[in-house]
């Protein structure tokens, strides 16, 4: 088959799909955007994005994901509230229900990678009804040559299909709505929702499945940068704490912004392209994410278009606070063009503390890294989910426990050894609130961030002086430049220091209940750490 034909229902019957309409294979952005003007699915902004809207769904469906109970993965999954078990047969069934209603459908493939590094790479097929799904997948993979693309045979299937749903009495999904991975099959099946991140999330969580288990690759959350000196710094952190913002910086490299491994090389990207939050984006405090919302070939999600002008405005959030832009790597000026690095000299772990207690950076030693790492902790805040009226404490194991497949202990050991082997430096940072917390602080300036990250990872805030934080037993430095000395010890600027000490006592006991699950898998040193 001649890549980018248009042809008649053949190639995906390994699949089990016959009988397709016309069937579009790994077709250009170009191609795309007629598909989706063409379809109605989106439309052209002023200067070129693509504005598309997910309909109910404007963020993942948390509780119709689900993991198929088979025998070959059923000891390694760590089974539980995020990982729940579906029946095999129940899968069969349902698949074999939504292969039929592929039939006389047209469909888009395409053929890529997961995994910049070719020791490590998946290769991956993604088939799906909408035109700017196929387009989602060509932006946020590893884009495969066309000498590649001849012989490409897929590893793992996503097949997704938004106007299909289940049916729960029947197929034994929560709703209309599931996505649903099966190891035995190696296949993803996603149907009821129009929210293009279920694709790469799916594809995230198998690769934290086969990389830790067969190859003993680290997968992380998390993004990362390299310096001039090709020196290489990774952000852990959950949505919001600024994990895109702080590594899309000018003056360093951008490997990527979101999924990592790192193996016995370094570091590399699981991705091709940027998913970013971008509500209330500006020009002058992120000037690369504000362009790319600017280019052909990104794809704005839920972002407000006036229909005559075709003018977008980056501060409404009628449709959700959850507006994104997805965009291939290449729309931002500084980049790795490989994807990969070199190992870490920093590792940075991001939280946004809404009880504004933490302090905006502090040296952490391997026991602490280890347990803010199993921790994962952040804040919601009063507005961003529906029942949130006050800041809301949030825990989620490797700062991204929804997509880890494996017991939190198995990544944990990986990066313990990984920070001990190579000697990293590891900092928290809160880009939360300070001076209080959420509706009597503020939170904190970016560019605050930007100057502490900048010194941690230059080297020069660790040869400054620290004081210990006597709460929570951090290492505070005593100046940044560019940032305010009182500002480094979230104590000193808060009005009421009782309310501090008690805030921040109340922080601590949250962070002890929720460390009991891991007590019995880590060392008493760690354990112990607060």
């Amino acid at each position: 088959m001649k890549l980018n034909d248009v042809t008649r229902g053949t190639g995906l019957e390994k699949h089990g799909i016959v009988n397709a309409n016309l069937i579009y294979w790994t077709p250009p952005t170009a191609v795309l955007y007629e598909q989706v003007v063409e379809r109605g699915e989106g439309l052209v902004s002023h200067l070129g994005a693509l504005a598309v809207k997910t309909g109910h769904y404007t963020g993942r469906a948390a509780n119709e994901k689900f993991i198929v109970d088979e025998p070959a993965s059923r000891e390694h999954i760590n089974w539980g509230k995020v990982n729940r078990p579906f029946d095999a047969e129940k899968f069969d069934a349902l698949y074999n229900r939504m292969t039929a209603y592929m039939h006389g459908k047209d469909l888009f493939v395409q053929d890529c990678f997961a995994g910049a590094s070719p020791k490590h790479r998946l290769p991956i097929r993604v088939i799906t009804e909408k035109a700017w799904h196929s387009l989602f997948a060509r932006n946020m993979f590893v884009k495969a040559t066309v000498e590649e693309l001849e012989n490409h045979n897929p590893e793992f299937t996503v097949i997704d299909m938004p106007n299909f749903h289940a049916v729960p009495q029947v197929d034994g999904t929560n709703s209309e709505t599931f996505i649903i991975i099966n190891f035995a099959r190696k296949m993803v099946i996603i149907g009821g929702t129009s929210y293009a991140g279920e694709i790469k999330k799916s594809i995230f969580t198998v690769l934290n499945y086969l990389l830790p288990h067969h190859s003993k690759v680290m997968s992380m959350h998390c993004s990362a940068n390299t310096g001039g000196k090709g020196d290489v710094a990774v952000f852990f952190g959950l949505s919001g704490t600024g994990k895109t913002t702080l590594s899309a910086a000018p003056n360093r490299s951008l490997i990527g912004d979101d999924e990592h491994g790192w193996d016995d090389d370094g570091v590399f990207n699981f991705e091709g392209g940027c998913y970013a939050k971008i509500i209330n984006l500006s020009k002058e405090s992120e000037p690369e994410i504000y362009e790319t919302t600017r280019k052909f070939g990104t794809i704005l999600e839920n972002v407000a278009i006036d229909t005559i002008s075709r003018r977008i405005d980056l501060n409404d959030d009628s449709f959700t606070e959850n507006t994104r832009a997805s965009y291939p790597l290449t729309h931002i000026p500084n980049i790795v063009p490989s994807g990969m690095g070199g190992h870490p000299t920093n590792v940075v772990m991001l939280t946004c503390d809404a009880f504004g207690v933490l302090p905006p950076i502090a040296r952490l030693s391997p026991e602490q890294a280890m347990y803010h790492f199993l921790s994962g902790y952040t804040a919601k805040v009063a507005g961003t989910e529906a029942g949130i009226t006050e800041p809301q404490a949030t825990f989620s194991t490797c700062f991204g426990a929804p997509f880890m497949a494996l017991h939190p202990s198995v990544y944990a050991e990986l990066l313990k050894d990984k920070i001990a082997r190579h000697k990293v430096n590891c900092w928290l940072v809160n880009t939360g609130w300070s001076g209080g917390a959420y509706g009597v602080g503020s939170r904190m300036k970016i560019g605050y961030s930007r100057a502490l990250v900048n010194a941690a990872l230059d080297g020069t805030l660790a040869a400054g002086q620290f004081e210990k934080d006597p709460v929570f037993g951090l290492d505070i430095p005593k100046s940044c430049s560019g940032v305010p000395a009182e500002v480094l010890n979230p104590r000193n600027v808060w009005a009421d220091k009782a309310a501090y000490d008690a805030t921040a006592m109340d922080l601590v006991g949250r962070f002890r209940k929720n460390f009991e699950q891991f007590k019995a898998n880590v060392s008493v040193e760690v354990a112990g750490v607060l």
